[in-house]
């Protein structure tokens, strides 16, 4: 029997799990087309794979040109400013552990509990890693990878709908869709060629609609396109959603909206 696992990806381990996208020009990897609703792209982009570069100073940078001085304050600048005979000292807090000086810290309290460590990604991984991290500390994850006897077979990603722009304008197109409350979305789900037909996709949905549920939503919604090749989408298609337990929610022949209510 196949040993089933899923993993939330959550960190660098996580995310080196995601599995390849059957049309080798896209890459789940590098896509923001859920999260950027003008520019997005599902296309490979190598150099999003790479640590990103905003957390450390360009080597090759040109390095950093001087101020010039100003001629009108070299007079202050050569010299240190004089004490002030008239200024007390500071008087000495006695309360203050020694060597502690500062009055405005806040002391340790060690009967408080220790606040907990929200997780979070490190400010140096790949872009859609840092993409996928955004909700660490607040909802949880938003992806996760179903591994077929440790081979990574089907990919989700999915969340709260503010997380996802393009989804919120695809949205907006149904005034009758309920606003109150927001669904979460499940933005992607994404089978390896040679996994499919096995039931993997569903038994991830299964897995992302208990975690959405647990997290306090009640009901999650996806967007496919109507008539897109199976390799050219990543939210599958109506029939497969409805395969899975989802309704039709707005029966629009190009864009329909797949809901399902969480228990």
């Amino acid at each position: 029997m196949d040993a089933i696992r899923v993993v939330d990806v959550v960190d660098a381990a996580g995310f080196g799990l995601i599995p390849p996208c059957a049309d080798p020009g896209f890459d789940h990897r590098t896509c923001d087309y859920w999260e950027d609703a003008d520019r997005g792209s599902k296309a490979a982009r190598l150099a999003w794979l790479e640590p990103s570069r905003s957390a450390a100073p360009d080597a090759g940078a040109p390095p950093a040109r001087a101020r010039p001085a100003n001629p009108f304050l070299a007079d202050l600048q050569a010299k240190p400013a004089a004490p002030n005979p008239f200024a007390a000292a500071t008087p000495r807090n006695p309360f203050l552990t020694p060597g502690e000086d500062d009055d405005d810290a806040v002391p340790d309290n060690p009967f408080a509990p220790a606040a907990p460590k929200r997780p979070t990604v490190a400010a140096d991984a790949p872009r859609k890693l840092q993409l996928l991290g955004r909700g660490l500390g607040v909802v949880g994850s938003y992806a996760k990878v179903l591994l077929r006897d440790d081979r990574p077979q089907v990919y989700a990603q999915f969340g709260p709908l503010t997380a996802y722009p393009r989804a919120q304008r695809t949205r907006d197109l149904y005034p009758a869709l309920p606003d109150s409350p927001l669904p979460a979305v499940i933005t992607c789900i994404a089978t390896t060629a040679d996994a499919r037909r096995l039931g993997l996709a569903h038994r991830l949905v299964e897995a992302v609609c208990a975690d959405l549920a647990g997290r306090g939503f009640t009901a999650v919604e996806t967007y496919p396109t109507a008539g897109a090749a199976a390799d050219a989408t990543s939210a599958a298609t109506a029939e497969f959603w409805e395969s899975a337990g989802f309704a039709r929610a707005i029966d629009d022949e190009r864009f329909p909206v797949m809901r399902r209510e969480l228990g």
